[in-house]
């Protein structure tokens, strides 16, 4: 019989699986890093007074971003025409809110298409989310 200690390599192997398992349940990703894709994508940095008046600004259409989540999106808000609650989009007042990379996309990509008839750029997305993480408690 070998009592000899677990080999390295299946240890590392294990303490990935440990940390993959707990960082899917609380997401895969941070408001900061998401806000850091955008950016990059954009090639500048987020302004967050650029982020405001895109959030409150109608663009041609019936609705603005505020129209459901509020202004500021720091409590809950109500979808326009449906009425079902949204959560607080502000991540200071809603720890979920940006720490799914997929969903952030799904929302974005749905809600700019409510709002503005077309995707939102990579710039606008991190205009809106540097505002976001301005707002705290």
């Amino acid at each position: 019989m070998n009592h000899a200690s677990p080999h390295p390599l299946r240890l590392a192997v294990l303490a990935m699986l440990v940390f993959a398992a707990a960082t899917a349940q609380a997401g895969d990703t941070t408001p900061a890093e998401q806000l850091s894709r955008w950016s990059a994508q954009a090639g500048a940095p987020g302004s967050v007074s650029k982020g405001q008046a895109f959030f409150n600004n109608r663009h041609g259409a019936d609705w603005s971003c505020a129209s459901c989540h509020g202004n500021p999106p720091t409590r809950q808000g109500e979808h326009a025409s449906t009425a079902k609650p949204i959560a607080p989009l502000a991540p200071a007042f809603n720890a979920k809110a940006f720490t799914d990379a997929a969903k952030s996309d799904k929302w974005f990509r749905r809600n700019c298409k409510d709002v503005l008839s077309r995707e939102c750029s990579a710039a606008e997305k991190a205009d809106v989310l540097a505002w976001l993480l301005s707002l705290q408690p």
